[in-house]
């Protein structure tokens, strides 16, 4: 059996290696790990003196992963995902008493959605740790596909084969207003009724706020496009101080909305495209039950999120 100074000692090359091969820079690893560039180096170095191979090549001022590197990492990914399910079944062992579960989701679901599903999750499972991280949707997705979390609930991402969908929504684009402003009290909305607007779109898409922009332009509607951002608190106060036309999903705004501080009407035109909010996780034999457990709080609360659109509630009425 290896020695436990051994192990501490293969645990911290392991990090540090993938660290730099995420990165490709070891000084952006070093300044992450708050650690001497010449620390990580030390223990790349070592490495490959070790294996005896090379296991990066330097390309464009980056540090890209040679072939052995990239078999190196595969493993090691395997290994940490091993690691991380052992941890997980021994913390099975005392029931739903213990554990950890690790989140990344975007900054409307951090606003809109998580507090009440943590609020359930709590009352059921007050000792489970959640560790969430606020990102943008495809780092989410990759969290998950690196190992590096749970769980994920992002927008519009492509997902590996690695990575399983557990619930999904798609969910219209709207402007949200103020309630005394020219679109209180319609059911929806056209994309002509916003000719001459000046629009506030988010960046979390790129692709989806050209589409918006690229839809406009072949209905020959008069549109000004006056703010991306991908901040959604900054776009909430934005539509307050009634800035502009602000074109986002309800998701975020549902505090705002419940207290008729603002309005969500739906775009329902076939030229603006949905928007699909995405719960994903790790493979079902590497989910512990505490991640399990949020995971069906998270899709029950997505499904709400369709149900209480006006649109989709139309529609389907």
């Amino acid at each position: 059996m290896m020695e436990p100074y051994r192990l501490g000692l293969v645990a911290t090359r392991t990090h540090y290696f993938q660290l730099v091969a995420k990165l490709g820079s070891i000084r952006q690893a070093a300044r992450a790990m708050n650690v001497a560039p010449s620390s990580v180096s030390r223990i790349i170095r070592q490495l490959e003196e070790e294996l005896g191979t090379p296991l990066f090549e330097r390309v464009r001022q980056r540090l890209k992963l040679t072939s052995a590197g990239e078999l190196l990492l595969y493993h090691a990914r395997i290994s940490l995902s091993e690691l991380g399910r052992a941890c997980n079944e021994i913390n099975e062992l005392h029931g739903l008493q213990r554990g950890t579960v690790s989140i990344s989701v975007v900054e409307s679901v951090a606003r809109g959605q998580m507090p009440a599903v943590l609020e359930e999750f709590w009352k059921r499972y007050p000792a489970i740790v959640v560790d969430i991280k606020v990102t943008g949707s495809q780092q989410a997705a990759d969290a998950v596909h690196e190992g590096d979390c749970d769980l994920a609930v992002a927008f519009d991402v492509n997902t590996p084969h690695s990575i399983r969908r557990i619930a999904s929504a798609s969910l219209p684009l709207g402007v949200v207003a103020l309630p005394g402003s020219r679109f209180a009290g319609r059911r929806s909305l056209k994309l002509f009724d916003l000719s001459g607007d000046r629009v506030i779109l988010s960046d979390s898409s790129l692709m989806l706020g050209a589409s918006v922009e690229e839809a406009f332009s072949q209905t020959l509607i008069d549109l000004t496009r006056r703010s991306r951002t991908n901040s959604i608190e900054l776009m909430v106060e934005l539509a307050r101080r009634n800035l502009g036309t602000v074109l986002q999903t309800q998701i975020g705004v549902e505090e705002e909305i419940r207290n008729g501080t603002l309005i969500f009407v739906p775009l329902r035109d076939p030229k603006v495209p949905t928007r699909k909010l995405m719960l994903l996780s790790r493979s079902e034999r590497e989910m512990s039950d505490a991640a399990a457990a949020l995971g069906r709080l998270l899709a029950q609360s997505i499904e709400r999120s369709v149900n209480s659109t006006p649109a989709l509630a139309e529609a389907t009425g």
